[in-house]
């Protein structure tokens, strides 16, 4: 074989070997993405090291940040009213999916194929076809809605008014609402428990979480967060996380700068750990060992160590972080 001919071919070989690892490199899993409003980034954490691997440019003021089910990352972005989907595997945006103005919270449906979208600014749950951003529907709920749930059969959506302290019940295939419910003052996101019999509203306002029957939508309880040291008013619950087995909750109390672990069947806390300055959005590792917070005061994530109940590190992260998501 010509000598030209096998050096080129053992440098094509090589070039491919190598390209092959870098995009094996970039879709590795085990990364920590985290959204903040002030950088227009996402900035991206190794889960192995617990050090900053790197940041992905996206849209203005990035907020609420989930995983589709074909597992990509969307990201609400406020100030350009869309949804930017990146693809985790290369940092690539893969579209920008209109949202309309000032979007902040929103879900999926478990097929992926509708966003439902809290629109604060005009009091309305609002339907999005997420293939071509086409709005589908568009529903009136209380004033400046935020939180968004979709129920795990994907026919009930819940809609948090944080003025009207209500939690709007409604029929996705109808778009009618089933019920409004009363719940604490200024409620802001949701969990459902895995038995999807439970639904955990918390209530900024309030110190607590509202939980609700998901059979009737009737207030079965209500827990009250306290805090050595730390007034009722500085109490402010927002994020919240089941474990996959429904036995514990883990919520961020805001300005209380803690994240309290909750006896799901109790209804009682039993662990505070200090975090950073207002706790605001939490999520867990595959394995729930290491529970990531988001402090949007202190500019940094704090992880907590879940069997030990203790802050183990924290890591700089953009200006004002808001939401979190694990890839495994």
């Amino acid at each position: 074989m010509d000598l030209k001919l096998i050096r080129k071919t053992t440098w094509l070989v090589g070039l491919t070997l190598w390209l092959a690892g870098s995009v094996f490199a970039q879709a590795a899993p085990g990364t920590v993405y985290v959204s903040s409003e002030k950088d227009d980034a996402l900035t991206m954490i190794d889960l192995a090291t617990l050090a900053v691997k790197g940041t992905i440019a996206t849209c203005k003021r990035g907020r609420h940040l989930q995983l589709t089910p074909d597992r990509k990352l969307m990201l609400a972005c406020s100030d350009s009213g869309v949804a930017d989907l990146i693809d985790p595997a290369t940092g690539q945006s893969l579209r920008r999916i209109p949202l309309g103005d000032d979007p902040e919270a929103f879900d999926l449906s478990p097929d992926g194929k509708t966003i439902y979208v809290s629109s604060e600014d005009d009091a309305t749950a609002v339907f999005v076809d997420a293939a071509t951003g086409k709005k589908l529907k568009e529903v009136k709920v209380g004033q400046e809605p935020e939180g968004v749930k979709v129920s795990a059969d994907g026919k009930v959506l819940y809609i948090t008014s944080e003025v009207a302290s209500l939690v709007h019940a409604i029929d996705t295939a109808s778009g009618k609402i089933i019920k409004n419910i009363k719940v604490g003052k200024r409620p802001r996101r949701m969990a459902i428990t895995p038995d999807g019999k439970e639904l955990w509203v918390t209530c900024e306002l309030d110190s607590g979480v509202t939980i609700v029957s998901t059979a009737d939508h009737s207030v079965l309880a209500t827990l009250k967060f306290e805090v050595k040291g730390a007034r009722a008013q500085d109490i402010t619950p927002v994020g919240i996380q089941m474990s996959r087995d429904g036995k514990r909750a883990y919520v961020a109390l805001g300005r209380a700068n803690h994240v309290a672990f909750v006896d799901v069947a109790a209804r009682k806390v039993t662990d505070l750990v200090l975090v950073g300055k207002r706790a605001w959005n939490v999520a867990l590792d595959k394995d729930e060992k290491r529970l990531f917070v988001v402090n949007g005061l202190s500019d940094d994530l704090t992880i907590v160590d879940v069997p030990g109940a203790k802050a183990i590190k924290t890591v700089p992260v953009g200006r004002v972080p808001y939401g979190v998501v694990v890839v495994e």
